[in-house]
């Protein structure tokens, strides 16, 4: 759990506005406060973090476009970023007016930049076949057990990295290989976990450390796994594995569900799966397919070496 508290009382507000009434989680309600202060930052330059942003309750519109404008600039933030900086503010303006502070909301309007629209990267099924068949030396067995579980977990259902380390063991029934996931804005989702999963959770319960945390991974210290320790895990697996590509969790996400797709699966039981709000959310894993499947056409094809020859 993270010990930041917001020097600025609006901020200090905010931020558990959107844990106690919107269900953002601490990770969340911490990023988009962060994101305020920057604001407050790029208003008074130079400002001490340790006391309020007196300039935030007088802000104009053109106050916004001038920090997105600064954002985009030499200090090169993707779109992306923008896009969730002008949603926290959107956000900490709309409480401001809701609790009588101001009129208006200065960002309501401040269009967001375009995000590029990329295909996510995935990895072939070698190549995750070689990411899981990866073992780490150093380590004790409960965390050898351990980490092997998380990587077989994270590829059995597509949870995110945030949901694998929120998970208790009360949300676990490994006879019936299914799981309760706490997803995105606290909403609840089942999804099924594959025998290898399964057996490799089992694996760890039976030496996982007694202790009155409920969390399924464990720490060092018999406390839960923090979001920053099992990305350590996953990296290390990475690096030992050898694969070229870059990849981290999300790419193990998005490689499920390109798998699933590409094996039959249809594409509204893998929205469910993923805990997506859209429908459209979920369709792009099908341009992710075709292009998989060019690949392989093309790999496989021998005119074109013909040719080349």
């Amino acid at each position: 759990m993270s010990s930041y508290i917001p020097a600025d009382p609006t901020i200090a507000e905010f931020a558990a506005y959107l844990r106690l009434e919107r269900g953002q989680s601490a990770r969340t309600s911490e990023e988009y406060a962060r994101d305020v202060e920057l604001f407050g930052g790029f208003l008074e330059p130079g400002h001490p973090k340790t006391a309020a942003f007196l300039k935030l309750k007088d802000v104009t519109a053109s106050d916004v476009r001038r920090f997105i404008m600064e954002l985009m600039g030499p200090r090169k933030y993707t779109a992306t970023s923008v896009r969730r900086k002008i949603a926290a503010l959107r956000s900490y303006y709309a409480l401001q007016k809701r609790e009588g502070r101001r009129a208006d909301n200065p960002a309501a309007d401040v269009p967001p930049p375009k995000a590029p629209k990329r295909l996510p990267q995935v990895m072939s099924e070698p190549e995750v076949a070689r990411l899981l068949k990866t073992r780490r030396s150093g380590k004790t067995e409960v965390q050898r057990l351990r980490d092997i579980a998380m990587m077989e977990l994270l590829y059995a259902s597509g949870i995110r990295r945030a949901e694998l380390v929120g998970l208790n063991l009360s949300d676990i029934d490994l006879e019936r290989r299914v799981m309760r996931v706490i997803g995105k804005g606290n909403k609840q989702r089942t999804v099924f976990l594959n025998q290898a999963a399964a057996d490799a959770i089992r694996a760890y319960l039976g030496l996982r450390p007694r202790t009155p945390d409920e969390a399924l991974f464990l720490s060092k210290r018999k406390t839960r796994l923090s979001h920053r320790q099992a990305w350590v895990v996953f990296r290390e697996f990475a690096e030992l594995s050898g694969l070229t590509k870059h990849v981290t969790p999300h790419v193990m996400r998005h490689s499920f569900a390109t798998h699933l797709l590409e094996n039959g699966a249809d594409i509204v039981t893998i929205k469910e799966l993923l805990g997506h709000e859209s429908l459209s959310t979920t369709q792009i894993y099908t341009n992710v397919s075709l292009e998989h499947m060019r690949r392989s056409y093309e790999e496989a094809h021998p005119r074109d070496r013909d040719q080349e020859r």
